[in-house]
């Protein structure tokens, strides 16, 4: 893997994608950064999909324009990322609308597996554990994990949590924005409104198998009560996969101190989230607040068009557009205020805890790291603040890398399995 010194040599001058000007980086502070940023493993633990992008006729091979692709990760250095298969949650907990979640979930494991498999199998590999992900890492191919955004699709029957873990699901998050039938939702602290004060009987029996089948819970969209619930019943380390810190953006997306703290004490991992709003709170002007609110009310989810078709989805994301344009959003949030938050997990509860997600394709990007071929912006700025190359292995992929082999063996042990 090699960069281009263009796109390096730019941001030792300005960081990509800003306007603001920064202290030329001294050459060696550069160079370095290149040269650590090729040895490490990278990896980003969530990246959005649309299936319709996993096709021959359009394929996540070719430069699309998504933030993250193939020649995007090939271009910025992003080693391996946990592809997504997300069902937004609906209130309809019936038979047939579990079925249905559940069919948009299997259609996103087929598309992530075709392109490992049909598209593109010399270019990237799929990854089934942290073994197989340093092995592919090592034979020169990018990496395709699986992670499930949302129990829903899981239905009544925890026996899906094993056809998940076969499929390659390797974490899993209880909730979205909206109670599911397992857990309530960070959604909840908008209106006070909880359905289970946590996690439901039937969420916690979904935590033992989550274990059983060595599949990380993902605790960055169920509710503060639900997640510190879940630190006490899994035995095995958690994560939160696309957070960031709420004592420097008071978002309910984001984890507290003592969230921070319980994760520590369970040995899991927060992988800090370069998503504009969860990085730099700001308040929105009355009428973009207005408008905001009422094209979500619209599209039936405070937090976009959950549970819809990906049509309707992309009309949402045009209108939220076209809503930006009459409505101009505060600034965005910089690269440097989104390792802001990297530093402020890790003065509170130790770089062993902490690793890095982007969000990208599902609203993440913050300036100076908008795609994933701007991903060597993000060791660069590690690197000017004195990181060495052993803590950036850690953040990129070492800690998260930990924690899934944690939940393998508790698997196995649960299983009965020699580990």
């Amino acid at each position: 893997m090699s960069f281009a010194m263009g796109r390096f040599g730019s941001i030792a001058m300005t960081i990509v994608g800003t306007s603001t000007a920064v202290a030329q980086d001294p050459p060696d502070l550069v160079a370095r950064a290149r040269a650590i940023h090729e040895r490490v493993l990278t990896l980003d633990t969530h990246v959005d999909i649309n299936p319709a992008n996993f096709t021959k006729e359009r394929s996540y091979a070719t430069k699309l324009p998504t933030q993250v692709n193939l020649p995007a990760m090939e271009e910025g250095g992003l080693d391996a990322a946990f592809f997504i298969v997300f069902v937004g949650q609906s209130p309809d907990f019936s038979p047939e609308g579990f079925a249905k979640a559940q069919a948009s979930a299997l259609e996103k494991f087929a598309a992530i597996r075709r392109l490992t498999g049909e598209l593109a199998p010399t270019r990237i590999g799929f990854a089934q554990s942290a073994g197989e992900v340093r092995r592919i890492y090592a034979a020169g191919k990018k990496v395709a994990l699986i992670g499930v955004e949302n129990g829903y699709p899981l239905g009544t029957d925890l026996g899906n949590v094993r056809k998940f873990a076969e499929l390659g699901a390797r974490y899993l998050s209880l909730a979205h924005n909206g109670h599911s039938h397992l857990s309530d939702s960070n959604t909840g602290e908008r209106d006070g409104i909880w359905l289970h004060n946590g996690l439901s009987p039937l969420g916690r029996d979904a935590i033992g198998e989550l274990n059983r089948w060595g599949i990380m819970i993902d605790v960055s969209h169920p509710s503060k009560a639900s997640m510190l619930q879940t630190v006490e019943l899994s035995k095995a380390p958690i994560i939160a996969s696309h957070s960031a810190a709420r004592a420097l953006c008071n978002h309910s997306r984001n984890l507290d101190d003592e969230q921070l703290q319980a994760l520590k004490r369970n040995g899991g991992v927060v992988q800090v989230v370069a998503f504009n709003n969860y990085v730099k709170c700001q308040v929105e002007s009355a009428e973009r607040q207005q408008a905001v609110g009422a094209l979500r009310r619209e599209f039936g989810a405070q937090g976009g068009p959950g549970g819809v078709s990906e049509a309707r989805r992309a009309e949402f994301q045009q209108r939220m557009a076209e809503l930006d344009r009459k409505f101009p959003p505060p600034p965005r949030a910089t690269l440097k205020e989104f390792v802001d938050h990297i530093d402020y997990v890790v003065k509170l509860i130790g770089l062993d805890h902490v690793g890095i997600s982007s969000d990208f394709d599902g609203g993440g990007g913050v300036d100076g790291w908008n795609n994933a071929s701007e991903t060597g912006n993000v060791t660069l700025e590690l690197v000017r603040r004195g990181y060495t190359e052993e803590q950036i292995g850690k953040l990129w992929s070492g800690n998260l890398l930990r924690v899934m082999e944690a939940a393998e063996k508790v698997g196995k042990q649960m299983r009965g399995e020699a580990s």
